[in-house]
């Protein structure tokens, strides 16, 4: 029997939305979303608001650049 000495990543509840359509299996995570109430991304049809158990990303905040004045 062979280890696996990779670590499993840790899971957390995160707000998803999901197709109502239940033939659909696509979803986008909430920080992802495009707007309040997002179409489905693959049938642009209504999404529902739910929850999954998915690893944490880490999401980069752009920054505003400086303007420097001459």
């Amino acid at each position: 029997m062979q280890q696996n000495n990779e670590q499993k990543p840790e899971l957390k509840p995160t707000v998803i939305w999901k197709c109502r359509d239940a033939s659909c299996k696509a979803w986008v995570r909430e920080d992802f979303a495009t707007g309040t109430y997002p179409p489905c991304p693959i049938c642009q049809g209504e999404t529902i608001r739910s929850y999954k158990h998915l690893p944490a990303v880490a999401i980069k905040k752009t920054r505003k650049s400086k303007k420097v004045s001459p």
